[in-house]
């Protein structure tokens, strides 16, 4: 059986906290802002964790170890 290779896209997209636990950025901010509250747009700043639904799937893309 073939390693399994890490899914270098998503490493890309995604952020492993110390505490291992999985963070991603907003959609919605790259384009079209102008008609965007300033409140809106600050939130796109901040990173947020993945839905515990899809940790799973993301942890298999990573690959074993886990490590960004």
């Amino acid at each position: 059986m073939p390693k399994m290779k890490t899914h270098k896209a998503t490493v890309k997209r995604l952020k492993v906290t110390g505490s291992g636990k999985i963070m991603h950025k907003r959609a919605c901010a790259a384009h079209l802002r102008a008609k965007k509250s300033s409140k809106r747009k600050r939130k796109f700043k901040v990173m947020c964790h993945v839905s515990k639904s899809d940790i799973k799937h993301f942890k298999e893309l990573i690959g074993p170890g886990g490590e960004l």
